[in-house]
């Protein structure tokens, strides 16, 4: 399955509600799994981003949905970018014309 990074930062209503971050995160692997995703990591960070996922997703129409049906909630904002392995990476450079 393909792999996604997720870069997460708090709304001002996630901020307000921090404490109830471990039982967000358990709610978003029940998510992603519902439609067929795995979350694979999940990490808290210091810097731009609060916290960061590497989850899978059988296609990109389905992270997309799940990433969005989070973001819904309004604790969260995201950005995600599609990651390439390095075996996915050495296929398509082989790949170069």
């Amino acid at each position: 399955m393909p792999t996604y990074v997720t870069l997460w930062q708090y709304t001002q209503q996630g901020a307000q509600t921090i404490r109830e971050s471990p039982e967000r995160i358990n709610r978003i692997e029940e998510r992603f799994a519902e439609v067929g995703g795995e979350l694979r990591e999940f990490y808290m960070l210091m810097g731009r981003y609060d916290t960061i996922t590497i989850s899978e997703f059988p296609d990109d129409e389905t992270a997309a949905q799940a990433i969005l049906s989070v973001t819904e909630d309004g604790n969260v904002s995201s950005e995600t970018s599609k990651a390439f392995s390095r075996e996915s990476t050495r296929a398509l450079l082989d790949g170069l014309p």
